[in-house]
């Protein structure tokens, strides 16, 4: 294929037209298991309460990876050195970041496959790349496991202000129309540096750091642990639940190749082999709404209910509480719904069922955000700033809640 058809551009409604800056980036957007990420929704279940989060985990990586030259652009104007072959690895590396994630992104992450983290699956998408690219992505997995020397590198890729969390927090406030979470990208980015290999953002933007975590906590609180993503969200993973539990009792459910093979087997860190890997790509967004679709009308009460509840957003109340929830309270939901619907208690705890979120904007303890001030002294942004509530931020705040059903 000519060079010069690999140099393509998107245009990307957030930061407008986005450049393919080299033919490896073209050619792993254009493999298969990069492609999968159109099918898989950003944002889960959002979309019930904010209904233009319709956007996908495709998006995010393009414009994370759109971030990553900004960011390389702006260190090589400060004088940090970065070579041709760190910067295609770094690219490589945020593009790749979220390859792993399963079917609604975070809402399945443990009910495929148990205690395996879309990080490691992204890893072992990676390795399987490299080997098909001919070590192509060699660095760019290093970077991304924090092996590589230059520790700034890994910062841009996970830390506590990396290039994913830039795009995310702008991309879905964008797409929910939630503007409390909209930052200035571009600000944080200009202000970027590196002291003893270490990513700071300069004093001039202290602020704009300020305005993003303010802007990640609100968006933890209004957009990713709103109560009815949440009721959403605990409802899909019980569906996959009772479908295992149904098929292992030995109920044949009808489901995609691979989502079968998922209900079949139990599969976890120490089994995930590459022939599974290759199984896993297969499974996007649309074999469980199928699955779904088929489920509601199965026999089996537990089953087509959560699915016809799910599907028709008739979902379940839900209250969220600053105190753990009583278990008599608990108590009481079931009774009534084993009285009305003459099912078993376990049954029942399908439909009623309590649990807890965490909300922490900023951690004191890793990948701290570090403000480099005219001094020339390196101060934690919370230490540096002036905000009182960035000391607030940093303390993590729990809060439990209850599902049941609607009178």
């Amino acid at each position: 294929m000519n060079t010069a058809n690999k140099l393509k551009i998107f245009n990307d409604p957030i930061y407008g037209f986005i450049t393919i800056p080299n033919e490896l980036i073209f050619d792993l957007i254009e493999h298969k298991y990069f492609q999968r990420l159109r099918r898989i929704s950003q944002m889960g279940l959002s979309y019930l309460v904010y209904p233009g989060a319709h956007h996908t985990r495709f998006h995010h990586a393009i414009g994370c990876m759109h971030l990553m030259q900004k960011a390389v652009q702006v260190l090589r104007f400060k004088g940090v050195e970065i070579s041709e072959d760190e910067e295609k690895a770094l690219l490589a590396a945020i593009l790749l970041h979220d390859i792993g994630h399963g079917p609604f992104s975070h809402a399945m992450e443990h009910s495929i496959v148990n205690g395996i983290s879309h990080e490691h699956i992204s890893l072992k998408f990676m390795e399987a790349l490299n080997a098909e690219f001919n070590g192509s992505l060699t660095l760019a997995i290093q970077i991304f496991k924090g092996d590589y020397h230059r520790k700034f590198m890994y910062q841009l890729i996970s830390g506590q202000l990396d290039m994913d969390r830039v795009d995310y927090l702008k991309r879905d406030s964008f797409y929910t129309g939630v503007s409390e979470g909209n930052i200035n990208s571009e600000r944080i980015i200009s202000m970027l540096n590196v002291v003893d290999d270490s990513l700071v953002v300069e004093e001039k933007g202290i602020y704009s750091v300020e305005k993003f975590l303010v802007a990640r906590r609100l968006m933890y609180w209004q957009v990713f642990l709103h109560k009815t993503s949440l009721a959403a969200e605990q409802l899909l993973i019980r569906i996959l639940q009772r479908a295992k539990q149904l098929h292992h009792g030995g109920k044949k459910l009808h489901a995609s190749t691979a989502l079968q093979f998922f209900l079949d087997n139990e599969i976890g860190k120490n089994d995930f082999t590459d022939e599974i890997l290759e199984i896993f790509s297969r499974l996007d967004d649309v074999d469980i709404l199928s699955a779904m679709k088929e489920w509601q009308y199965n026999e089996d009460f537990v089953l087509s209910n959560l699915c016809k509840i799910l599907l028709n957003r008739d979902l379940l109340k839900i209250k969220i509480k600053k105190k753990p929830i009583k278990e008599k309270k608990i108590t009481e939901h079931i009774n009534e719904f084993t009285n009305k619907y003459k099912v078993t208690e376990e049954d029942a705890r399908y439909f009623v069922f309590s649990g807890l979120i965490e909300n922490q904007a900023y951690y004191l303890d890793k990948q701290n955000i570090h403000i480099l001030m005219k001094s020339r002294k390196i101060v934690d942004v919370a230490k540096a700033s002036d905000q009182f509530n960035l000391k607030a931020l940093s303390k993590p705040v729990t809060k439990y809640y209850m599902c049941y059903p609607k009178k």
